[in-house]
């Protein structure tokens, strides 16, 4: 019992009003600020289900509308300028309005968006490719990250001759591919699963182990992006790949989010090397874009030049935007140099909020890798998504001061940063954030 004769559940019960005040107040500023977003929001709620049509842009109490961006800032319909540390997901890796981007796809726009063949550039995109991630000797281009992770596994199926795919609880693989713990998504396409822990070696080979007659594939996240920013530890990822080489099973790593953590993705990073890579994102140059790859022997099954090869189509696999502008992205702007300081860039942001948050006694943490960081509610060691305890009305009070003061990021707690964005950014972020504990530094105190 409290000094003052209160008890802790007195006690709990303030904080949860004072949370809720909180809430009321910035959400109350927030829509006064927003006049012009929110008269959209309402609009396009009567042609689209939520006013929506990408479920992960939606947020409390209505998400703003964006005009304009330019480097690493972004503005609104209401005039709002904004530092970008949502970066699309982590598809806005080169920022916005990329000078070298913006040649390459006016270049090709200029010469004929459809052109029903081969054109000149996906040769050399693909070369790009091979030449940087030492699991893909060949590639094929899809048109997002849930299509590569589709034909991947379709691949794995058909090169092993068997159907069960294994996934991690809290997975993410794209809009049909979504694995939440203890439950299913009614949209996944019907594949034969079966789910393993992350993170967690023994309960991971114990599902291997039930399951490796049946295994086709382990398809897995270096790094959980939607399951809350949670790296694997390099001894979960060398366990699986040395199960799955022992027993014929391909492992397939969905770099679609990580492979911008060095020229050669996370793998490279953390030294393991998967039989096949998903990729996604940004290797578009901003443009709409997905790949898959992976040795010789697997991605031989789609040559058509064969009597009874894998057929993928897709009329827009080669479209000659997503072509140019990743041909010239990835050949003049993201070396490998620009990569590893994006890596050291987040790696210090990291590090600076977890600091801010240890000053202020806060029970906040920032976890991920690089440059793909989550924000979390809590004290407690984050391994995997089991371990995340976080509170979703503080992680909204967080996101919405933050967009007050000129930062925008995911509301879940999501963050990515892109290469125009400078220590500076970074300064001001770190800024914003201790501004705000210590504004509610009661609700947050550890």
């Amino acid at each position: 019992m409290a000094d003052d004769g209160m008890t802790l559940n007195d006690i709990s019960g303030r904080s949860d009003n004072r949370l809720k005040a909180a809430l009321a107040d910035v959400t109350d500023r927030f829509i006064a600020a927003n006049p012009n977003s929110h008269e959209r929001a309402q609009k396009a709620a009567a042609v689209m289900p939520g006013g929506n049509t990408r479920t992960v842009l939606h947020y409390e109490p209505f998400p703003v509308a964006m005009v304009k961006g330019e480097g690493a800032y972004l503005i609104d319909m209401d005039g709002h300028r904004y530092t970008d540390f949502l970066g699309e997901y982590s598809a806005g890796l080169y920022g916005h309005s990329n000078e070298i981007i913006k040649n390459a796809l006016k270049e090709a726009i200029d010469a004929g968006v459809v052109l029903g063949a081969p054109n000149r550039w996906e040769g050399l995109l693909a070369e790009q490719v091979c030449n940087r991630f030492a699991s893909i000797d060949k590639v094929r281009f899809t048109n997002s990250g849930t299509e590569a992770n589709l034909m991947a596994i379709g691949a794995a199926r058909a090169f092993t001759g068997k159907d069960r795919i294994m996934v991690m609880e809290s997975g993410y693989h794209g809009g049909v591919l979504y694995f939440p713990s203890g439950g299913v998504s009614a949209l996944n396409a019907p594949f034969d699963i079966a789910r393993a822990p992350f993170n967690d070696i023994e309960g991971s080979l114990a599902i291997l182990k039930a399951n490796r007659s049946e295994l086709a594939a382990v398809l897995v996240e270096p790094l959980m992006g939607a399951g809350g920013s949670i790296p694997a530890r390099r001894a979960y990822l060398d366990a699986l790949r040395q199960f799955t080489r022992e027993h014929g099973i391909l492992l397939i790593f969905d770099e679609v989010m990580t492979s911008r953590s060095a020229s050669g993705g996370l793998q490279q990073r953390m030294g393991v090397t998967p039989d096949m890579t998903t990729l996604g994102k940004y290797i578009g140059g901003g443009a709409s874009f997905g790949a898959f790859g992976g040795s010789e022997a697997v991605m031989g099954q789609f040559d058509p030049g064969l009597g009874n090869p894998l057929r993928h189509a897709g009329t827009f696999n080669n479209n000659v935007m997503s072509m140019a502008a990743g041909y010239a992205g990835l050949s003049q702007v993201f070396t490998a140099e620009r990569a590893d300081e994006l890596f050291d860039r987040g790696e210090r942001l990291k590090a600076d909020l977890n600091d801010c948050c240890a000053k202020h006694g806060a029970a906040v943490q920032m976890t991920g890798s690089g440059s793909v960081l989550g924000i979390h509610t809590s004290t407690n060691e984050i391994l995997s998504p089991k371990d995340l305890n976080d509170s979703p009305d503080k992680l909204k009070l967080i996101h919405l001061e933050m967009m007050m003061r000129g930062f925008t990021y995911a509301q879940r707690g999501y963050i990515s940063l892109c290469l125009p964005m400078t220590d500076g950014d970074c300064q001001g972020f770190v800024d914003a954030f201790a501004d705000v504990l210590s504004t509610h530094g009661d609700i947050f105190a550890a």
